[in-house]
């Protein structure tokens, strides 16, 4: 099967579930390629926005061959940004078959903006395609409130998932959470990302002793929806009666000025260490330094770090804003959303439990839930069922 995978964003703004998905079909003999229309942003690195390549040009990660392109967001004019940023797309994909023919289908990695850019592609080549859902409630809520909205943007992506051959949403309940934007007259199934088990593989840490102290980690971008305040408070709490714990933190944002003043908000005294954005590497080193993970999300549409540090061999703790259907069975507690007592007692809980973790039955679990080659056989199946159903609009 040839299969061009369309990610709405990718790297360095993420998109990493597109890369391990593109992975995992690959192994399984399909041919796979990237088209990635990268949006560069002014406010987030002035550095990247001018210095980037201009054009498009190839380039292999992880053994993917990735058609990249970067392009210069116009600031606060959202609309023209996304004409332009589908009509490269377009153009991309048309060299893209110059080089090497139709593709059997096209897989489309959150439909805001390459789901509705995969629907014109299909409609000009008579090439079906899919979307995954990866993006949470909360993302959409940003941009177009609560609730019904009259935005000009949804009757374009409510079109693009009805047109899909089938929508993958990365939980269950995605669907129903965003069935205020875009109903539910579209065909769908729930298939979870993939989780690089080989790389984040099990790892034994030293026991937790009078003379080291308990090491909790967060890995989140610095955003409001990441629940920072309330992780801040929790853990500024905790450390009144627990002094010997630490916490380290990694994200975009989170060596910023910004979040250094909410650190010195509520755990100033505090030994928390601010790591800023780190690398896949550094990720997993941060994991095998730490002893369990703690993330006071709001909302989340899956929550793949908390799998990563599972796959790890280390407990994890979070809100209930990661959905039931994909919340790990083991080696896990959940907390009510903003609720920064319900938080401090589950960090103290897994603290005191710290001795009796399998670590290699976590790691076990999360291969047998989302695994590439688990997952890449699932993804298979539906490409198949879609081809064998599909009839050009």
């Amino acid at each position: 099967m040839h299969i061009v995978e369309i990610p709405s964003f990718f790297t360095p703004y993420g998109g990493e579930f597109c890369l391990e998905q593109s992975k995992a079909l690959h192994s399984l003999g399909h041919e796979v390629r990237i088209i990635s229309n990268v949006q560069l942003s002014l406010r987030i690195s002035r550095s990247r926005y001018f210095f980037y390549p201009y054009g498009c040009q190839w380039l292999k990660i992880d053994g993917i061959a990735v058609y990249q392109s970067y392009l210069r967001g116009w600031p606060k004019v959202i609309r023209p940004n996304v004409r332009r940023w589908v009509a490269n797309v377009r153009s991309m994909f048309a060299e893209y078959i110059k080089q090497f023919g139709k593709p059997d289908i096209l897989h489309a990695h959150c439909v805001k903006w390459a789901g509705y850019a995969a629907m014109l592609i299909s409609d000009e080549y008579h090439i079906p395609y899919v979307v995954t859902e990866h993006l949470p409630k909360e993302i959409f809520y940003q941009e177009f409130g609560k609730g019904l909205s009259a935005d000009w943007a949804i009757p374009l992506l409510k079109q693009a998932y009805a047109r899909a051959g089938i929508v993958i949403t990365v939980s269950e309940e995605l669907k129903e959470d965003l069935a205020c934007y875009f109903g539910k007259d579209y065909h769908s199934i729930s298939i979870p990302n993939i989780i690089d088990v080989d790389f984040f593989a099990c790892r034994d840490r030293k026991l937790v002793q009078d003379d080291r102290p308990f090491c909790f980690c967060c890995l989140a971008i610095f955003d409001e929806r990441k629940g920072y305040d309330v992780l801040l408070a929790a853990f500024d709490q905790l450390v009144e009666n627990h002094p010997n714990v630490r916490l380290t933190i990694a994200g975009r944002g989170t060596n910023s000025k910004a979040f250094k003043r909410l650190v010195d908000k509520y755990a100033s005294k505090h030994q928390i260490k601010c790591l800023g954005e780190l690398d896949k590497e550094g990720v997993r080193e941060c994991l095998y330094d730490s002893d369990a993970l703690v993330l006071a999300t709001r909302g989340e549409s899956q929550g793949l770090v908390l799998l990563e540090a599972l796959s790890t061999g280390i407990p994890v703790i979070s809100t209930e804003g990661v959905p039931m259907s994909v919340r790990p069975t083991i080696g896990s507690i959940f907390v009510p959303v903003n609720h920064v007592y319900a938080l401090e007692n589950a960090m103290l809980d897994t603290m005191s439990h710290a001795s009796s973790v399998d670590a290699k039955n976590l790691s076990k679990m999360v291969r047998q839930m989302s695994s590439p080659d688990i997952i890449g056989n699932r993804l298979e199946k539906v490409f198949n069922d879609v081809l064998n159903c599909y009839k050009p609009y």
